[in-house]
């Protein structure tokens, strides 16, 4: 089916949290295996094997495979118009959930490794530089900034990158997200951006951050909620929640982005909108599989 292996080109993605943190302990990742599709008959075939399918997901198997794509490519936007709807959203959340739960995957490895670290330790300070807790310049960690380090090192409720991923990106339709896998609408003032059609007045030379891989983009988005100031009321609301022992969710969480849109409050309507219609509450109990990754290639028919 040539709409499919133009799809692909779209969801070519380097592959969805609650996920516990015992479980991280001991997952052990294996190797890669590289499957070869030509077709959403065999997508599908695939799926049906790994026990990946809607029908599963709604008898409550929360298992995901580590399935994982290159790049987003060009022609999803146009080819997308052939694929009804309900797949259309179905292909995005089944290939993007894996992305958010290997980026949660390396976010809960670093935070149980820093739960054992030494504040003065070098592992720590370069944990606390990738995070903006510090500066070049400091040598090392006051306790409070410690403190702050290991609020910021915490995973993001996959029903949260869900919406926002299908929000920002037009269910990755945009031409950001064609042109330089940007699933978030991140703003990049570096001058390496990409630039929108107009550019707002007063807010300086920006674009959309660009990203080599779409699991970059998931990476880079979760590094965004845990460092920008923008984003603090996440970070505590995250934090008040793990201290009360209560479930840390993305709808939960969603009431803190009032920040992330001009929109404001209609901007987390919209994501509870998303998130209530596509029943994405459901993903923040799921896990990876224990399984070997696995690299989806699209070859011609």
């Amino acid at each position: 089916m040539p709409y499919f292996i133009l799809m692909l080109s779209f969801f070519i993605l380097t592959s969805c949290s609650n996920i516990q943190e015992d479980k991280e302990k001991h997952t052990v990742v294996p190797k890669t295996q590289t499957i070869k599709i030509s077709s959403i008959k065999e997508l599908n075939e695939l799926f049906n094997d790994l026990n990946y399918t809607s029908k599963t997901w709604n008898d409550g198997r929360r298992e995901v495979p580590r399935i994982y794509f290159d790049k987003v490519g060009q022609d999803w936007k146009k080819v997308s118009h052939n694929i009804p709807v309900k797949e259309k959203k179905n292909i995005f959340f089944r290939l993007l959930g894996p992305l958010v739960l290997m980026s949660n995957e390396d976010i809960n490895k670093e935070r149980l490794r820093l739960q054992e670290e030494d504040i003065a330790s070098t592992w720590t300070r370069k944990l606390a530089l990738k995070y903006r807790v510090i500066k070049k310049s400091d040598s090392s960690l006051s306790p409070a900034q410690f403190l702050e380090l290991k609020k910021r090192v915490d995973s993001i409720p996959p029903s949260l990158a869900l919406a926002q991923g299908a929000e920002e990106s037009g269910w990755g339709t945009s031409r950001f997200a064609a042109q330089g896998n940007a699933l978030f609408g991140q703003w990049d003032f570096s001058g390496k951006g990409m630039r929108p059609a107009q550019q707002r007045k007063g807010l300086g030379d920006y674009g959309l951050a660009r990203f080599d891989t779409a699991l970059d983009s998931v990476r880079g988005y979760m590094l965004n909620l845990n460092t920008t100031y923008a984003y603090e009321k996440l970070r505590s609301r995250r934090l008040e929640l793990r201290q009360n022992e209560e479930k840390i969710t993305g709808w939960e969480l969603a009431k803190t982005l009032d920040k992330y849109s001009e929109r404001g409050q209609a901007y987390i309507d919209g994501l509870h909108n998303m998130m209530s219609y596509n029943k994405l509450q459901a993903t923040d109990d799921a896990y990876l599989s224990d399984g070997p990754e696995i690299h989806l290639i699209k070859v011609k028919n």
